[in-house]
């Protein structure tokens, strides 16, 4: 096990009714906030009338930035900036999943910071000081509510970069299952594939010894996809959504990756799907994460071994390893194909023409400094083009 610092801050106030809560909960922290959503589902369910509601009895005042959308965009962020600056904004209340959340962060970064925000994604540099965001969240996927990490796509140059920092995890974000209940199945499919990523980012690593961290992983990988199943069959299944929801936060706030090398080879990977092609991110994973696993798994087969065997139930004999873990696999492509989601890139819309971009962009070859990606095992351009080959 490598030495970690562990830092989770987000206070999550998880349950029924808890959006009711959130002008009391903000209280003590803002008397005017950006209220910052996406498009008209909020305001349909009623959600936006309760949170409206209980800001005003608050006392806490209010401007709005709505128009977020699924891979939030650059531009908009960029109009949050300056509405924060010109209206004496204290904090940022993102209401509903992973892009309005990031798109909030973005924009909390980027009030305090002399130059353009987009200079930070993609690099490591630190910031003094943010605007703090809270969330009310709508979507369980992206696991933003509680992590490090905002993804933002420049639209203009087609990237799609993420910025990573401690200081710009959520002050405190509320959680009410009951507020899944209306999403379309698509969405539901997508979220969980999106949620076993980040599980899987971690879990797939050479760092040994790491016994309370791998049981970690496969228990919220399992419950994932129990759970998927339960709610993919009830969309109003309380409990199911609250295991769900749950586990999306665990799963990105850092904790099933303590004291392990990670791997994020195929979220890089995915980023040039959406980048260009706008697809869902949950579902461009739900197609390269097999097909990764396919082509890394002889780098330690061991690691994925375990996986087929301690989260798939494969059963078998160990002196045929390959056969455990290309079963494992197999299993994990029906499970996503049980929900709905696809198989290819073709699928997905996306044709040839331009693999051979997106390999060198995610291993920045495309800029003149090749960077392999990947930490179990390292991918550069010509091994990322393969990987999207064999699922074209």
């Amino acid at each position: 096990m490598q030495n970690f610092d562990f830092y989770s801050p987000t206070r999550v106030v998880f349950g029924r009714g808890t959006e009711n809560q959130i002008g009391e909960l903000l209280k003590p922290y803002a008397k005017k906030v950006l209220l910052h959503y996406g498009g008209g589902s909020v305001k349909k369910s009623g959600l936006y009338d309760r949170i409206t509601a209980s800001l005003q009895e608050s006392g806490i005042a209010f401007v709005e930035l709505s128009g977020v959308k699924p891979n939030p965009r650059l531009s908009l962020v960029y109009e949050g900036i300056a509405l924060c600056r010109r209206e004496n904004i204290d904090l940022i209340l993102a209401v509903g999943g992973g892009s309005v959340i990031d798109s909030a962060k973005a924009i909390g970064v980027g009030v305090f910071y002399d130059g353009d925000v987009w200079e930070l994604y993609g690099t490591a540099r630190e910031i003094e000081r943010m605007l703090p965001v809270a969330t009310v969240l709508t979507i369980p996927a992206a696991g933003s509510e509680s992590s490090n990490g905002s993804v933002i796509t420049n639209e203009e140059k087609q990237l799609k970069l993420s910025y990573d920092n401690d200081k710009i995890r959520p002050l405190l974000s509320a959680v009410n299952p009951e507020l899944f209940f209306t999403l379309p199945r698509e969405q539901l499919a997508a979220g969980v594939a999106d949620m076993m990523s980040h599980v899987f980012e971690r879990y797939f690593t050479n760092t040994t010894h790491t016994d309370l961290t791998d049981g970690l992983c496969e228990v919220t990988l399992k419950t994932l996809m129990k759970n998927a199943l339960l709610v993919s069959g009830d969309m109003q299944n309380y409990d199911a959504w609250a295991d769900l929801g749950f586990a999306g936060t665990v799963a990105h706030n850092g904790l099933v990756g303590m004291g392990r090398a990670q791997d994020w080879a195929c979220h890089r990977m995915e980023h040039e799907l959406s980048a260009i092609y706008d697809v869902a991110h949950g579902a461009g994973l739900a197609v390269l994460t097999p097909a990764w696993m396919e082509y890394a798994y002889r780098d330690n087969v061991n690691m994925f071994v375990q996986f087929a065997v301690n989260v798939m139930g494969v059963e078998g004999s160990y002196r045929d390893p390959d056969a455990l873990v290309l079963e494992g696999i197999s299993r994990l492509r029906e499970f996503f194909r049980k929900m709905g989601l696809p198989a290819t890139l073709s699928e997905l819309g996306i044709g040839e023409d331009r693999l051979e971009e997106m390999a060198k962009k995610a291993t920045k070859a495309a800029f003149g400094a090749e960077q392999p990606i990947g930490g179990l095992k390292k991918l550069y351009w010509q091994d990322v083009l393969n990987i999207y080959e064999t699922v074209k």
